[in-house]
């Protein structure tokens, strides 16, 4: 097999894989820090790379029903969230094509700071 190819998404402040460290995101993505996953806390992003993702899954939610994908670390292949691909109701619709990724299966790091 192949050299695994990892994206790196800059910025100052870094949300990393608990397990691994490798980088998945950065501040400037975050939409809202207000929601809950099956460990705790969880953040929502608006981009996230260096993931590998499982089938659609049709679940029902605090919010309602939604058709999810089960996100992992492209790395260690550790879950770390799930992305929203389809919300049925009107008003959960700004979650679609974001990641929850759970604060409990990742760590926040200082990046760098562009010159």
């Amino acid at each position: 097999m192949g050299k695994m190819f990892l994206e790196h998404p800059g910025g100052t402040r870094l949300y990393s894989c608990a397990k691994c460290s490798t980088v998945l995101t950065n501040k400037d993505n975050l939409v809202s820090t207000r929601f809950t996953g099956s460990t705790g806390r969880a953040f929502l992003f608006k981009k996230v790379v260096n993931l590998i993702m499982s089938e659609k899954q049709d679940r029902v939610m605090l919010t309602g029903r939604h058709i999810v994908r089960d996100v992992s670390c492209k790395k260690c292949k550790s879950r770390v969230g799930w992305m929203y691909e389809y919300a049925t109701e009107e008003m959960q619709r700004y979650k679609e094509g974001k990641v929850i990724l759970e604060r409990a299966l990742i760590v926040e790091l200082n990046g760098m700071v562009e010159i």
